[in-house]
């Protein structure tokens, strides 16, 4: 009985044997062919997916086209920036009035020096107006008799809507006036030190502002606080200079102040 349990046992261990043999054959046989199924497939998504990527690669990959920016017209429209030819019809209108023709510029001049020009708000009832006439502010400094003129022109009507006149008023610096300040402290024996130190720095002589990186602010006397030839800054127009050696270092001129009203320079301290 116990060789018959062992024989049947060991046909059934044979059997199973077999059985999984079989099925490894079947593993063995079926595995590759769906391997290479899947490998031809997957080979071919690759390749279609690296070509996509590579497509979608040089696509991003090419330069971008620079377009130019549009021709300023002649006009702007609503609240948009002044144009070059709105700023100089402005400036042209209000220069043509005759108030202006016994003034002076920095330079001493006849004619008024120009130190703003901007886009005028809207009046109150022209908020909402898509239509309403574009006018811009110009002030002009008179050095004659160290007056703020600023005028309201309309665009649109091409006249002079409003005069505002000022004294002691003093706003931000100009660049021509930076320039002018400039030339008079360069040839003035206290810019002696600003010549001396541009020299150290660059080993040639300061004979022009062109030299110079220019920045400024409005100087206004305050009791006690400087040399008599100062006192009328703040009904004068006066300046101080921070200059800068072109491509080099600052120079400190904290201490000088242009008097451009009178023409003179002052030292503080």
């Amino acid at each position: 009985m116990r060789k018959i349990v062992h024989r049947h046992l060991g046909k059934v261990v044979a059997g199973a044997a077999i059985a999984v043999a079989g099925t490894a054959v079947m593993v063995g046989i079926t595995l590759p062919g769906t391997a290479g199924a899947d490998d031809s497939g997957g080979t071919k998504g690759g390749t279609g997916t690296s070509q996509q990527a590579g497509q979608q690669g040089q696509a991003a990959a090419q330069p971008g086209v620079v377009e130019q920016a549009p021709a300023e017209g002649q006009k702007g429209k609503g609240r948009d920036p002044l144009t070059d030819d709105e700023m100089k019809r402005v400036e042209q209108i209000a220069r043509n009035q005759q108030s202006f023709s016994a003034s002076e510029n920095v330079e001493g001049k006849r004619g008024p020096q120009r130190v703003s020009l901007n886009l005028a708000e809207p009046d109150t009832n022209e908020l909402d107006d898509p239509n309403a006439p574009r006018r811009a502010d110009v002030s002009f400094y008179d050095y004659k008799n160290d007056t703020l003129v600023t005028k309201t022109v309309n665009l649109d009507t091409g006249k002079v809507e409003q005069t505002g006149t000022q004294r002691d008023v003093q706003p931000p610096i100009s660049r021509d006036e930076m320039t002018e300040a400039a030339k008079l402290l360069i040839a003035d024996p206290l810019g002696a030190g600003l010549k001396a130190d541009f020299k150290d720095a660059t080993g040639k002589e300061l004979t022009s502002p062109d030299q110079l990186m220019l920045n400024s602010m409005v100087y206004r006397a305050t009791s006690g606080a400087q040399p008599a030839v100062l006192d009328a800054c703040g009904k004068h127009r006066c300046v101080r200079l921070f200059p800068k050696v072109k491509n080099g270092p600052w120079i400190d001129s904290r201490d000088l102040v242009i008097d451009l009203s009178a023409r003179k320079v002052g030292k503080l301290g």
